[in-house]
């Protein structure tokens, strides 16, 4: 553009100079002589090569959805002066702005620019772009771009809802004291059974009214051990199973839902990993403990619906990635062919929760009332149901989540409908 204003002042100059020349007429003249004092001082004053080091700083690179985060960008002058910069920043456009991410300023040799603006966004992996930095003189003929890419990167993390103690009873449990039944007998809170009195049993145990039935016998009580569980826990990324209304993502809910029992059961003390199903496989291997539960929420931050070929159908699920006869929890709308694969996966002595945000619910309240869509409701939902049955006929609970009721209610309630009787009854 700049190029383009010089080259018709010029030509605007050349014709002045040749009509005065061709017509003898001074008038000609006169009238391009302002404007080569003007081409003059431009080309004298222009721009020199911008030399500049460009930063930015994120306060945090991880936070909460809906958390301020201040952006900081520092232009440091390494050259000569210059008139006028222009300093533009490139923020994603998934967040929201609170300030100026753009100023017009003069700037010494050796001076430096700082300015701040904030941000905030929901879940995901937000990156800034470039800094483009323009430098030109007052008159605006002549002009020097420049890019930088500085690196810059904001993670939201997703909302956690709050739950209470999520009960689960895996086939095998670990060697360390929690709160999980281990169907054996030992120290623990739950009555499992009677034995013969051994040396070393602790008096209180004794069950005296038994003992006094048997004149050579003493018998004392056994309690179930309670330890800590291997928890795996499947977020169900696929395109196919994601369902989306008047702009809002069941996904988002999914994820929500698996940050929340991420914190509940490492809250109990468990070892929980994490795997993403669907464009891939991203996977948290096995951890306990508070460092634990922040890489389960990066790599939720992360989390993306996909298509492939090849995870389109549970069947790939990498059952090496979770230790024999340990808990799988799946959070997922489902799908028709689930059923099959987790009975499958029933049948190798995984214990398998799966809490299922209702696709039929959230994709209802954004549709208008009328008759066709309760017949499509009512549709929906006796097929929804009869995946549900299917499951629960073979040990697998189904815990149905209807968006925007409490999360914790719903899975309180699935858990007491669903709760095996006691191992020694």
């Amino acid at each position: 553009m700049t190029l383009r204003r010089t080259f018709q002042i010029a030509v605007l100059i050349y014709v002045l100079l040749l009509a005065g020349l061709t017509v003898l007429n001074g008038a000609f003249v006169a009238v391009a002589l302002p404007l080569v004092v003007y081409l003059a001082t431009v080309a004298l004053y222009q721009p020199a090569d911008v030399r500049l080091t460009v930063s930015r700083v994120v306060s945090k690179d991880y936070v909460r959805p809906d958390t301020e985060v201040t952006v900081t960008v520092t232009v440091t002058n390494k050259g000569a002066d210059l008139d006028e910069v222009f300093i533009a920043d490139s923020v994603p456009t998934t967040l929201v702005v609170d300030g100026e991410t753009s100023h017009l300023i003069s700037l010494p040799a050796g001076g430096t620019h700082t300015f701040e603006y904030k941000v905030k966004g929901t879940r995901g992996t937000h990156t800034f772009g470039a800094i483009s930095v323009t430098a030109n003189e007052h008159f605006a003929l002549f002009r020097r771009a420049r890019t930088f890419n500085v690196a810059g990167k904001l993670s939201v993390l997703p909302e956690t809802p709050r739950l209470k103690r999520v009960k689960i009873r895996p086939m095998r449990t670990r060697g360390f004291a929690g709160p999980i039944p281990s169907r054996q007998g030992g120290s623990g809170t739950d009555f499992f059974g009677i034995r013969a009195y051994e040396p070393g049993d602790p008096p209180h145990w004794i069950n005296w009214r038994l003992s006094a039935r048997h004149q050579q016998e003493v018998y004392t009580n056994v309690f179930e051990q309670e330890r800590i569980a291997d928890v795996g826990l499947v977020l169900d990324a696929r395109e196919r199973s994601s369902v989306t209304s008047n702009g809002e993502s069941l996904f988002e809910y999914s994820v929500q839902v698996t940050a929340a029992l991420a914190e509940a059961f490492l809250n109990d003390g468990n070892r929980v990993g994490l795997l993403v199903y669907g464009r891939g496989l991203e996977r948290t291997f096995p951890d306990l403990g508070r460092h634990q539960r922040q890489r389960i929420l990066r790599a939720l931050s992360r989390a993306q619906v996909g298509d492939s070929l090849v995870f389109d159908s549970l069947d790939y699920l990498p059952t090496r990635f979770f230790p024999a006869k340990s808990q799988l929890v799946l959070v997922s709308p489902l799908c028709e062919d689930d059923p099959p694969v987790l009975a499958r996966l029933r049948a190798r002595e995984y214990q398998i929760l799966v809490v299922s945000p209702d696709p039929v619910h959230f994709e209802a309240q954004g549709m208008a009332e009328g008759p066709s869509r309760d017949l499509a409701v009512r549709i929906s939902a006796a097929e929804r149901q009869l995946w549900m049955r299917q499951l629960q006929r073979i040990g697998v609970p189904v815990i149905n989540w209807q968006v925007g009721t409490n999360l914790d209610t719903a899975v309180q309630a699935g858990i007491r409908k669903f709760a095996p009787r006691p191992w020694h009854q």
